[in-house]
């Protein structure tokens, strides 16, 4: 990313780590900001003495004077106290953030620090305080110049204010995104249908198209909006979400477009609505098919022209923004039965893309199985290792209404009913209808069949992953790692089962 001109300024950053300081000095020299440091709170109230910085980011847990000692030193000194101060913190406490403004700081960022949010916010701070210091330069020659400048002060008013209400809104939509956990790092899948569907996000990603993603619940597909987001231009800006099915009908025209304050019953101050929120990012309308039909016109005009009104102001307000939506109704059974407006329909099916339901890709419920017992048996503090041949084939042959979603909630279950290192039938009991396809085999000079034992059921599961993998044991595409186990547990297991790789294995 190319320095923008408006972006520069003199930034002091606090931290006693050297690595963060390196990496945060790059990301702001990057930007054209001139970029002091400094290693502890002492030294960096020494250095503002010879050069005044237009921001600091100031880290709280450092040796000597920690960072809310030296935000109230420097807030209670005249030539300092106007400077913003944002800290840096991996404290998560409510009182530790409520002491944080109380010692003068405009903003947090939580550690660890993602470079996008924290280079978002010293910009619009910096702005800020820039129309703060322009506003300031106008006052002083207000009383020389009244009658010619009062027109332009109630606009650089009016200019603050927009700002400062749009900042935070961003900061509150911001810190309620950091709350969640979306466990976005990576999608997993192994299938090749998968694969056609990511193909689809990696060529509309980089356009400005309208997406609509179509699937049933639980498929994962705010996952492919936030992919689409993620590799288009507009990933240095919000992906705001909204879900039309949760919002009350009185209340999504302000969600969406915001409110005057006055502009109803209720409405005590102005609020920016998410399209605004979203301007120069991307939307997520989530159940879009959820829409009342009285509000689809107003959305169509924003997504044909890029502009609308808040309630209670007849002022046109123009943004950019690019929509992805998604549904798991009909669409065009809703536009048959008049619940839902043609013309919408047609405008937002411009790139349609179907995610898939779980029952469609079986072969990726072992390493989605594997993923999510990294993931909960750290966070519940059990040491389940791997699920049971038995339990792992009786989940492959469940219907899953509910996919991914429901995969995900059920074994956060078994985890937590886990006794053991293997998770069995009786963690799992919605699997309890579910008769797993276990081999059988007749005994010589017996009738009837008899079942396998556990052990042979486990080595032919073992045995047929390893051929998927060509006996390859470890990394991502490893065996070891689609059963769940560690590359030294599966090669124990193999020496106790007597498996080893033949002519014949192959």
């Amino acid at each position: 990313m190319s320095p923008d001109p408006s972006q520069s300024g003199t930034l002091l950053i606090v931290d006693d780590t050297p690595a963060n300081l390196e990496i945060l000095v790059e990301v702001f020299a990057n930007q054209g900001f001139d970029v002091l440091v400094a290693m502890d709170g002492q030294s960096a109230i020494d250095q503002i003495s010879h050069a005044r910085p237009d921001l600091i980011l100031l880290d709280v847990m450092m040796p000597g004077l920690d960072g809310f000692e030296t935000c109230r030193r420097l807030k209670t000194n005249l030539e300092t106290k106007d400077i913003p101060i944002i800290f840096m913190t991996a404290l998560s406490e409510t009182t530790d953030k409520v002491k944080a403004f109380e010692a003068g700081a405009v903003d947090y960022v939580t550690k660890p620090i993602q470079h996008e949010e924290v280079l978002a916010r010293v910009i619009a701070h910096v702005a800020l305080r820039s129309l703060h210091q322009q506003l300031k330069k106008a006052n002083n020659t207000l009383e020389q110049r009244v009658d010619e400048r009062t027109e332009e002060l109630q606009q650089a008013l009016q200019e603050v204010e927009q700002l400062k209400i749009r900042l935070q809104a961003e900061n509150a939509y911001l810190q309620e995104e950091i709350k969640v956990d979306h466990n976005f790092d990576e999608i997993i899948h192994k299938a090749e249908s998968f694969h056609t569907i990511l193909r689809q996000v990696e060529q509309v990603a980089p356009t400005d198209a309208t997406v609509l993603i179509l699937g049933e619940s639980g498929t994962g597909k705010e996952l492919l909006a936030r992919a689409v987001h993620h590799h288009s231009r507009r990933r240095t800006r919000p992906l705001v979400k909204v879900n039309c099915a949760s919002l009350p009908t009185n209340l999504i025209e302000s969600e969406l477009f915001g409110h005057e304050k006055g502009a109803f019953t209720g409405a005590l101050e102005k609020k920016i609505g998410r399209f605004e929120l979203a301007d120069g990012g991307t939307i997520f309308l989530d159940e879009i098919g959820e829409m009342p039909i009285e509000l689809q016109a107003k959305l169509l005009r924003v997504l044909q022209e890029g502009e609308f009104e808040r309630l209670g102001n007849s002022k046109t307000t123009k943004i950019d923004v690019r929509v992805i939506a998604a549904t798991n109704r009909e669409l065009e059974q809703a536009v048959k039965g008049g619940t839902f407006r043609e013309d919408l329909y047609y405008r937002l099916n411009v790139f349609p893309i179907k995610s898939q339901p779980l029952r469609e890709r079986r072969e990726d419920i072992p390493i989605l199985v594997s993923h999510f017992l990294k993931k909960f048996r750290a966070r519940i503090g059990k040491q389940v290792r791997m699920v049971s041949p038995e339990a792992m084939q009786a989940l492959q042959a469940y219907h899953w209404p509910g996919n991914v979603r429901e995969l995900e909630n059920m074994t956060e279950r078994a985890v937590i009913l886990s006794t053991g290192l293997v998770l069995e039938m009786e963690n799992f009991p919605a699997l309890s209808s579910v008769t797993p396809k276990l081999a059988v085999t007749t005994t010589p000079g017996m009738d009837g069949h008899s079942l396998r034992t556990l052990e042979e059921i486990e080595r032919e599961h073992i045995l047929q992953v390893l051929k998927k993998t060509s006996w390859v044991v470890e990394g991502p595409k490893g065996a070891a790692s689609i059963l769940g186990l560690n590359p030294s547990t599966l090669r124990s297991r193999m020496h106790k089962l007597g498996m080893k790789k033949t002519s014949n294995s192959e």
